[in-house]
């Protein structure tokens, strides 16, 4: 499937980075692999890129071709991504968490050549090459064990291939989303996407040579490689990786002179880890320079306890078909605008937008609209889903927002998971925050719920801190003093945990199919 738009732009080339820092900073560290234990130049990875490039072509393997991967995080991802920018071929990045019906759905769909995966998934790949007819598979072993995959860089490193030209409107990539509704739709990615997205990112926050990320977020998604990693990569800095995360190490690497992070993002959760854990108040957090969030809204009680540690934490607000950032928080409003996205990024144009189709006013909620040379043109073999994600370039993020008078845009919520109560409209996440603040509580989701009176009340689903016990008296008690009662939760539940996607997001759909049968209680309005 090719994707281009029409006139001049669709002739400028997309020009390669790795090959540009290689000529001028062959010897900087490019990526520092923690769960590897290794460390690799630019020089270094531009001869693993050209050996992959080199291996591709030799089974067959070009333009427009798709080439999966099944891996926890690791420099293999960023080898693969910039071989395909070489060849003209696809990288589809696949989610470990996912199941073999899953997996087996994307890789119909994507139909790849060829299917690269960590040794660990070996007997799932293996089922899924039978499933979905893939060519070829390729294992990467173990630090200390066979490992088909560097033997064949090895093999390749001196073998020629035929470099490919690509241009900005060329796909790179094919990123699924997690089918909230339906079956995942593939976001197509451009390499205009990724390079736009690199300068939206790169200047406000001041990407450049010397800046050092720490990616905890996984790389199959688009948070894990573009926020901030391809950015850093696109200046010549570096990319620290972690395989996976835990909330412990995360705080080890961030507080090491060693490590010396100076750029970090994540969605709320590994915030809220992190600021849970033992360590987090003795950690020095004195060299991290930017701290971003995004994927979520954020609970305002994160917000303001990373603040406190001196890490003021800038919000923005993304999606896959955004590349993905479409607004942020500026480092100098972080702390003043608390709670906010931030403003529109340079080369993003963003309008919110109500049930008419007209642009709303001043604090007025609506449906965020955006458009850009960073939008998706579209979803992979789904031209019914393109055209019904757009309203002429206007990309529908589906996404409730309001922005105040001087320009700031408020994230209020996924407009799907907004429940009407006796006629008023709630959004979870401020009845969210607000159930945030009592100290007892760990995580919360709320979800709307069947009712005979109001047609829908919320459920607050809450796990506990250790070692706490909270009644329905003294949460509703909580609530009744600081929001309106038609907000309020009808009832709650107590969990041990929320069920959450890998990067980290609460799976609202999973609550709603487990509690859609519950009782809720009636309360008082």
């Amino acid at each position: 499937m090719t994707v281009a738009r029409s006139g001049a732009e669709s002739a400028v080339l997309a020009y390669d980075w790795i090959a540009h820092h290689n000529a001028n900073r062959g010897t900087k560290e490019a990526i520092r692999d923690l769960g590897k234990g290794a460390s690799f130049t630019y020089a270094e990875i531009d001869r693993r890129v050209d050996a992959l490039a080199a291996y591709f072509e030799s089974v067959g393997i070009g333009r427009g071709d798709r080439i999966a991967v099944l891996a926890y995080n690791g420099v293999e991802f960023f080898d693969v991504q910039f071989a395909c920018a070489r060849t003209g071929s696809i990288f589809v990045p696949l989610n470990w968490r996912l199941t073999n019906h899953e997996l087996a759905y994307i890789l119909k769909d994507s139909s790849p050549s060829l299917l690269i995966h960590d040794v660990s998934f070996a007997e799932i790949a293996q089922n899924l090459q039978g499933q979905c007819g893939i060519s070829e598979l390729l294992a990467i072993g173990e630090s200390n064990g066979p490992n088909a995959y560097e033997a064949t860089i090895s093999q390749f490193s001196s073998v020629n291939f035929c470099r490919k030209s690509v241009t900005l409107n060329d796909v790179i990539s094919i990123m699924y989303t997690s089918g909230t509704s339906g079956d995942p739709k593939g976001a197509i990615i451009t390499h205009g996407m990724i390079f736009w997205n690199a300068v939206n990112q790169g200047v406000p926050i001041g990407i450049s040579p010397n800046s050092v990320h720490l990616c905890i977020l996984p790389l199959f998604h688009t948070a894990g490689m573009n926020c901030f990693s391809n950015p850093v990569l696109h200046a010549g800095g570096t990319v620290v990786i972690m395989k996976a995360f835990d909330p412990g190490d995360a705080l080890r690497v961030l507080g090491s002179p060693k490590h010396a992070i100076t750029h970090f993002m994540a969605v709320p959760a590994p915030y809220q880890f992190m600021m849970q854990h033992p360590e987090f108040e003795n950690t020095d957090l004195s060299g991290l320079q930017v701290a971003g969030v995004g994927g979520a809204p954020c609970p305002v009680t994160i917000l303001q306890t990373w603040a406190r540690r001196g890490v003021p934490i800038m919000q923005g607000f993304g999606m896959t078909e955004t590349s993905p950032a479409c607004i942020f928080l500026a480092p100098a409003e972080a702390l003043r605008k608390i709670g906010s996205a931030g403003k529109a990024l340079m080369h993003t144009e963003v309008r919110i937008v109500n049930e008419k189709g007209s642009d709303c006013g001043a604090e007025e909620i609506g449906e965020l609209w955006v458009a850009g040379p960073n939008i998706t043109p579209g979803y992979w073999n789904r031209p019914d889903a393109s055209a019904e994600a757009f309203v002429g370039r206007w990309f529908k993020t589906g996404d409730a927002a309001r922005a105040v008078a001087d320009g700031f845009f408020y994230i209020v919520d996924r407009w799907m998971d907004m429940f009407i109560s006796g006629g008023e409209n709630v959004y979870p996440a401020e009845v969210e925050n607000v159930i945030y603040q009592l100290p007892q509580i760990s995580e919360v989701a709320v979800i709307g719920m069947p009712d005979e009176k109001w047609g829908e009340v919320g459920l607050a689903v809450v796990s506990l801190k250790p070692g706490h016990t909270i009644d329905q008296k003294a949460l509703l008690a909580h609530c009744l003093n600081r929001l309106a009662r038609f907000k309020i939760p009808g009832d709650f539940v107590i969990v041990d945990a929320l069920p959450r996607n890998a990067t980290g997001k609460v799976l609202k759909r999973e609550l709603r199919s487990h509690f859609l049968s519950s009782s809720v209680s009636d309360v008082q309005r």
